[in-house]
């Protein structure tokens, strides 16, 4: 496919944010001198930005789809609603973060450049339809990351958790490339659509594949936090101020979903039977020990982190069904997961105060007479988690676990009602809302594979 002009407006999100993304760059640089410093016009134009970029994702939705720069970049109905998603959960993320970050001398514009170029590349990573695009987005996404937990450098926890999340990453990016660099021996392509399409056609060393499958799925496993690859994530949820695992804890488990989707569905499909033996090891594992091990947790924060392996499980079960309906519901849980997080962590944002971090489970005894409301909000929390009816996140397992059914992998979704979260997770108010209104999100997601 040759490049063509017209249809570079399917990366106008992208460009328009790296546009923006610049330029904060160049406001930081100069109101950095200033006495009050840059965080109060980072905030604000990092906002801006987020709902620019979001307004002509929703301006392209329903339109022409295609790809471009020749094949490596797609528009589609499934970036067009992870990409609106994306911008929308980081601006609640910033607001969410505002506060804590003032009050313990973090608020600069170096941690909203940041936020703004990680949001760049889940971007990328949700319209990559080459192995090289797709890896690249996780890289400038990863980059940010690392940088983002050690932000708080005279904290000697933060920095800790900076540099197992920077060591294991790496690591796992090097299990990842050199996957994909296997795969593209077997197949002669890095391109997604090149590379399916020589898998299906029976002219692949299946030997040589399956290799470069184990490889590329121990990677995704290491970057979603999947079990017996999970041992970082608890560390760094638990090290980082809470601002910044929230940041990491929401948006880029939707860009980490594209990615499955991408090299695993589109990509590989047609290896279905190799990987949905390796994804049907971590989903069992990251539910049973995820479950497991929250329950002995007294810190909140290392709580929710094993809370996250759990739910990684959950979406793992929705993809290894290998099924529209599979990919379906595994795209409306990580939208619920993503949302319930953000609503667990808010509430750890609201609770803390300067010298203060409410991340101990103890800091919420006697909550209901303090303050009801929020009580309340953390009941539904928690019973979302659960799965209890009506809350979103029933309808999302019971999705996850019908799809497993129908696909006749009865001992797993077995495997799947039998946990439940010791989590506090969700945007209370709107996760009691999808509750009783869940069809919409979930016809959209079922049209989107259809």
């Amino acid at each position: 496919m040759t490049f063509s002009i017209p249809n570079i407006a399917f990366a106008l999100p992208e460009m328009v944010l790296l546009g923006f993304g610049c330029a904060l760059l160049l406001i930081v640089a100069y109101v950095d001198r200033a006495p009050q410093g840059s965080g109060f016009i980072a905030y604000w134009f990092s906002q801006a930005t987020f709902v620019i970029t979001g307004l002509v994702i929703f301006q392209g939705m329903g339109g022409e789809g295609g790809q471009t720069f020749n094949g490596g970049y797609i528009k589609d109905g499934l970036s067009d609603i992870l990409k609106l998603a994306i911008c929308l959960i980081n601006m609640v993320v910033l607001l969410y973060s505002r506060h804590y970050l003032q009050a313990r001398g973090l608020f600069t514009g170096a941690y909203y450049i940041l936020a703004v170029f990680a949001t760049l590349g889940m971007l990328i990573m949700v319209s990559a339809y080459h192995f090289l695009t797709l890896y690249l987005g996780l890289e400038l996404l990863s980059l940010c990351l690392y940088a983002i937990v050690a932000m708080h450098r005279d904290n000697k926890i933060a920095t800790e958790a900076a540099m197992k999340y920077f060591i294991l990453g790496a690591l796992a990016s090097g299990m990842l490339l050199y996957g994909m660099s296997i795969i593209y021996g077997a197949t002669g392509s890095l391109a997604i659509p090149e590379v399916a399409e020589a898998i299906l056609s029976g002219s692949v060393n299946r030997v040589v594949l399956n290799f470069g499958l184990v490889f590329l799925v121990v990677g995704i496993g290491f970057k979603l936090g999947a079990v017996p690859f999970h041992m970082w994530l608890p560390d760094v949820y638990d090290g980082a101020p809470t601002a910044m695992t929230l940041f990491i804890a929401t948006a880029p488990k939707i860009a980490g979903f594209a990615m499955i989707i991408r090299l695993l569905a589109e990509g590989l499909g047609g290896a279905h039977a190799h990987w949905q033996t390796l994804l049907i090891i971590l989903a069992v594992l990251s539910m049973v020990i995820g479950n497991l091990a929250a329950i002995a947790q007294t810190n909140i924060k290392r709580m929710l982190a094993y809370s996250t392996i759990s739910h990684v499980g959950f979406i793992l079960l929705g993809v290894l069904v290998g099924t529209a309906e599979g990919y379906a519901a595994a795209m409306f849980y990580v939208l619920a997961y993503v949302l319930m997080t953000l609503g667990g962590f808010g509430m750890i944002l609201l609770m803390s105060r300067a010298g203060f971090e409410a991340d101990n489970i103890t800091d919420y005894q006697g909550l209901g007479q303090r303050y009801p409301w929020f009580a309340m909000m953390m009941m539904i929390l928690m019973f979302s988690m659960a799965g209890v009816p009506p809350m979103v996140g029933f309808f999302a397992k019971f999705a996850v676990i019908n799809a497993a059914v129908d696909a006749g992998l009865m001992p797993i979704a077995i495997v799947a009602p039998k946990t439940f979260q010791w989590a506090l997770s969700v945007n209370a108010l709107a996760v009691l809302g999808l509750g009783f209104f869940p069809g919409a999100l979930l016809a959209l997601c079922t049209r989107i594979f259809m």
